[in-house]
């Protein structure tokens, strides 16, 4: 089963664990509290709330065969995640 590793510091944290991990791993983190006001706001931002770790969890799921692509497409559209959007990184 793939892992998601989700954390309201720097992605760097859960990559340091990855090497030691015989599954698949999806990161997400924040690159810092400059950005939001609120650590809701903070984790909206980064991609780091529930609907982004629902998401990722799903997307695993799905690329390696244990659910329909379209299951991945409803949450995307259900949770109004902008799919096409940079990474709050790059902004």
């Amino acid at each position: 089963m793939p892992i998601v590793a989700a954390s309201d510091y720097v992605r760097a944290y859960a990559q340091m664990i990855m090497p030691y991990l015989s599954a698949p791993c999806t990161v997400l983190g924040t690159d810092g509290f400059g950005r939001s006001d609120t650590r809701t706001a903070l984790r909206r931002f980064f991609e780091v709330d529930r609907y982004q770790i629902a998401v990722a969890a799903l997307f695993s799921l799905a690329e390696r065969g244990r659910l329909e692509k379209s299951t991945v497409a409803h949450a995307i559209e259900r949770y109004r995640i902008s799919a096409d959007a940079d990474a709050p990184w790059l902004l």
